[in-house]
């Protein structure tokens, strides 16, 4: 179920936001949700790669040996 959540940005800002929303031929408010959503998105992958290393890290380095320092 969508909920509706309502914030409050700068002039500026929003004229950024709908120059960005255009460029993708969407309504701003659209946009943002997209914008909000990939960010939240993105915050669980990366605590949930947290914990997967926190919890697995050694026995994953154990098995397959730990990357060279400095490599790429």
């Amino acid at each position: 179920m969508a909920r509706e959540i309502r914030i409050e940005i700068s002039d500026e800002a929003y004229e950024a936001l709908q120059r960005a929303a255009a460029e993708r031929h969407l309504a701003a408010e659209d946009y943002a949700g997209d914008v909000l959503h990939a960010d939240l998105t993105r915050s669980r992958f990366i605590e949930g790669a947290r914990t997967f290393v926190h919890e697995h890290g050694d026995a994953f380095a154990a098995r397959y040996g730990v990357r060279p320092t400095g490599a790429a």
